[in-house]
């Protein structure tokens, strides 16, 4: 019979409470096997992590909160020059120095222009996505966030004295590249500091901070639409330096990711940066027993994925994890939300004036950002499989009704004026359900030591649709090109029925699991149906004999309800 995936941390036989008071790395050696001692304590870690209620999470871990919330913010700054790409082609000062006369008196940025600068945008962050997955595995989180805050604070200045589209878009490539590690980090660091019982709060505050983001570029945007000088252009693209230095200094105190240190074998650094993430006397939290849950985690997964590299995220069940955080991010652009990133040029097109329009845009963003913080509410009944699920289904019936919509005459203006509404109801539902829950059920299904990979090859398959979505959206809405309007809501209706199917069948549910637990279900190829019914006695076996690589049968006792 195979021998089990023991690990002994020393030769002696000292008591469990001995073997508690110290986790160093000089105990554990190579890592290479895990005895029953140590089991028993990622046990004893994994029941009180699962059995914590919200209230106690947030008495033990406000300062876990504080930090991650920190660096998320990383994200408004981001949301906010992107808005700005997609909203700046509907400010007159813009299009008059940038754009064509068209022959009533006005000026358009050509379709092809306007999909090339946000284009320009994901270019960039798919190369910063692919740079960051190297340097972050050897840097740590904050590091390579403060190398990139420290890019981005000299990008801006090609922006802002841009005299050209096509400088404008070398100076959109570029900042995407330090973009791309906001993107990533800032969700698997929150989903590394925080409990189970907090993960979907902090993995889906990262849309909030887009939202946020697209709120104050619109408010910006609002306040220069009158404004036929360079001002009303580039002052904008100045107030992105008010963000850089405050999060360098920020993130420079914060402490570093206790599971990134573990799997670096730096165990007296993750002790006290868990001490730093937690509050003393507000809780059971077992410092030393938390650090062998996530050595027995790491554990488990090396013997399922031997490796850290890209590669290893398309064997074995990795594979289907790969697969599944990819579609979940995708959903993002492929359920129609490219109607969001460019609502400003949609209202004008509508038929709105510049003015209304970005009313109505601040209008979505800020619907959108109540319709993340409801989704909190909503989480703590619901799992977020379902919530993702049915809010698909209520975006496709909304796109549908804008679609009839748009074959009303435009001269209608009560049917323009509908089609705002439904717009903001639109997002409104987008940020209630599939905008922040894609950030959580990204974190929780990509494993532990391949999670900064997966997220980054899942936001890059993201940023490819977006290419997509860039390139049809303004020619959709371009009356220069298809003049398709509001009808396109046919075309992202149909798109995203296809979607909820996928949803349906493919997409698990990872609420109240442990990372372990996910390990366990995914090797057992549990169904994603079934994942939220199916009970898993984890560690059951550890320390006795029995491969565990047969999850099913020696390691993991699985017991289907449904």
């Amino acid at each position: 019979m195979a021998t089990t995936r023991t690990f002994s941390i020393s030769g002696n036989n000292e008591s469990l409470n001995q073997r508690r008071e110290s986790i160093t790395a000089q105990d554990v050696g190579a890592l290479a096997r895990v005895d029953t001692v140590v089991a028993e304590e990622a046990a004893k870690a994994t029941q009180t992590e699962v059995n914590m209620t919200l209230s106690q999470g947030l008495k033990i871990y406000p300062k876990a909160i504080g930090w991650s919330v920190l660096l998320s913010t990383c994200i408004v700054m981001e949301g906010f020059d992107l808005v700005l790409i997609n909203s700046l082609v509907a400010l007159p000062a813009f299009q008059m120095r940038f754009g064509d006369p068209v022959g009533d008196g006005t000026y358009q940025i050509s379709a092809a222009w306007q999909s090339g600068l946000a284009n320009g945008a994901l270019v960039g962050e798919m190369l910063g996505l692919m740079l960051i997955g190297l340097i972050v595995e050897r840097l740590g989180y904050k590091k390579t966030l403060i190398g990139a805050l420290t890019m981005i604070t000299g990008l801006i200045f090609i922006v802002f004295f841009a005299q050209s589209l096509p400088m404008l878009l070398v100076g959109e490539i570029l900042m995407g590249i330090p973009w791309g590690a906001f993107q990533t980090l800032t969700t698997t660091y929150a989903a590394e500091v925080c409990p189970v019982q907090l993960r979907a709060y902090l993995t889906t505050y990262v849309n909030l901070c887009w939202v946020l983001g697209q709120f104050l570029s619109s408010g910006v945007l609002k306040g220069v639409s009158g404004e036929t000088g360079p001002i009303g252009y580039k002052l904008p693209y100045a107030l992105q330096w008010i963000w850089p230095i405050p999060l360098i200094i920020g993130i420079a105190l914060a402490p570093e990711s206790p599971w990134w240190l573990v799997r670096h074998q730096r165990f007296d650094e993750a002790k006290h940066s868990l001490q730093r993430l937690t509050s003393k006397g507000q809780g059971t939290v077992d410092h030393n027993e938390t650090i062998a849950m996530m050595l027995y985690t790491d554990e488990l997964e090396k013997a399922s994925t031997a490796g850290v590299k890209y590669i290893d995220c398309f064997k074995g069940t990795n594979l289907r994890r790969t697969e599944i955080v990819c579609m979940v991010w995708a959903i993002q652009t492929l359920c129609g939300s490219a109607f969001i990133g460019y609502s400003t040029y949609f209202f004008e097109q509508a038929g709105l004036d510049v003015s209304s329009a970005f009313s109505m845009t601040l209008g979505v963003y800020g619907l959108g950002a109540v319709g993340t913080i409801s989704s909190w509410f909503l989480m703590m009944k619901v799992g977020r499989r379902n919530i993702y699920l049915y809010g698909q289904v209520c975006m496709v019936c909304i796109l549908l009704v804008i679609g009839f919509l748009g074959i009303i005459p435009r001269s209608a203006t009560g049917a323009q004026w509908a089609i705002g509404a439904l717009l903001i109801i639109y997002t409104f539902v987008y940020d209630f359900t599939v905008g922040p829950v894609c950030y959580s059920l990204v974190a929780e299904i990509s494993s532990t030591r391949l999670r900064n990979k997966s997220v980054i090859l899942a936001r890059n398959f993201y940023n490819i649709t977006g290419i997509i979505a860039n390139i049809l959206t303004p020619r959709m809405l371009s009356p220069t090109a298809w003049a398709w309007g509001a009808k396109a809501g046919f075309f992202w209706a149909g798109v995203g029925a296809l979607c909820t199917v996928y949803t349906f069948f493919r997409i698990p549910e990872p609420k109240d699991r442990t990372y372990a637990e996910m390990d366990m279900l995914f090797e057992a190829k549990v169904s994603a149906r079934k994942f939220k019914h199916t009970s898993v006695e984890n560690f059951a076996s550890a320390g006795s004999d029995g491969h565990r690589g047969s999850v099913e049968k020696q390691n993991v006792a699985m017991n289907e309800k449904s």
